[in-house]
């Protein structure tokens, strides 16, 4: 770990960009079903939309990376972007980690297609890390949504914020609703961080 900047260990899908807006579309496409008919309240998997009779998870998600530019044309949750360029300007080293190259035979897409989307929103990182393994690149914060990342991180000794959506609401905080109160928390952590005060779970 780099113990001259504060670093800040960013997940992408359901954090920064609104993966299950666009999953909900594409897969309304994929099942042909009205878009209005899948429920925006959703686990991880999304089983509440039937997809299991249609080949499953692992098969939707190859088709909506590979044919229909997932990564690539997501929009950005609310004020993400904005927040990062902010927290980056206070000097945070935002280092994105994302689980993005689990299906086979795609992988250069899903890269390819994930710093396009950055750069198109102009999005700060200092390092982009394609890893399962959250905890091992090492931060001093992260900021994850999906509910076994965050027991894993929380397990390892990791503080870990909740980006909060319909798969993680029984997960106990710190955890922010919005980007804006994601910036007050990570602003805080930061100062813990400079006076040698910083937490585990920031809980106090």
């Amino acid at each position: 770990m780099d113990e001259s900047s504060f670093i800040l260990g960013v997940d992408l899908d359901g954090v920064v960009g609104d993966f299950y807006g666009a999953m909900r579309v594409i897969a309304a496409e994929w099942l042909n079903k009205p878009v209005e008919s899948l429920t925006e309240e959703v686990g991880y998997g999304l089983e509440e939309w039937g997809i299991n009779e249609y080949g499953g998870y692992d098969r939707l998600h190859r088709f909506a990376v590979t044919q229909r530019n997932l990564f690539r044309d997501m929009k950005p949750i609310r004020d993400a972007p904005a927040v990062l360029r902010k927290l980056s300007n206070h000097g945070i080293r935002i280092r994105i980690i994302t689980h993005r190259i689990f299906i086979k035979y795609s992988h250069r897409t899903s890269i390819t297609q994930t710093v396009d989307w950055l750069d198109s929103y102009d999005i700060p990182y200092w390092d982009l890390c394609f890893m399962n393994d959250k905890g091992a690149v090492g931060a001093h914060v992260y900021i994850d949504d999906t509910p076994s990342n965050i027991l894993r991180l929380r397990d390892h000794g990791c503080r870990t914020i909740v980006f909060t959506n319909s798969t993680n609401r029984e997960l106990p905080g710190p955890r922010a609703d919005s980007w804006p109160e994601m910036e007050r928390l990570v602003m805080a952590a930061l100062e813990e961080w400079r006076t040698g005060t910083l937490d585990l779970f920031g809980e106090k």
